[in-house]
């Protein structure tokens, strides 16, 4: 079925768009744990310390792409699971705005969260 959006992906590219940004997500979450709490000292980041920690712009890149990334990942597995259900193509045309808008939605709130605190 073609359309805009991510609905006009076949599946197999979904899938394989899912597969590598989970791939992505072991190192990038990877590389946020060791930095976060491994190096922190105590295991945890005060607030100041987290404000010092993004204000270098390699840091905060880093974290926006795990932001970009691990939404990206979530919304197309759960559409994916809501799929599974058998919806009818109208009511997977609705499901694929709603995802995408709570998908942005979440980006766009956590780049404002990043931009309140740096």
């Amino acid at each position: 079925m073609k359309g805009n959006g991510i609905q006009g992906i076949s599946g197999a590219v979904r899938w394989l768009l899912q597969a590598v940004s989970g791939l992505l997500l072991i190192v990038l979450l990877g590389v946020h744990m060791i930095a976060n709490h491994y190096i922190a000292a105590g295991g945890l980041r005060t607030y100041e310390e987290v404000v010092a920690y993004l204000s270098h712009p390699v840091v905060l890149a880093w974290e926006v792409i795990f932001l970009i990334i691990v939404t990206f990942h979530a919304v197309l597995g759960v559409r994916s699971v809501l799929y599974d259900l058998g919806l009818s193509p109208g009511t997977q045309r609705r499901l694929d705005r709603l995802v995408g808008l709570v998908g942005i939605g979440a980006v766009l709130y956590g780049l404002w969260l990043l931009w309140a605190i740096t």
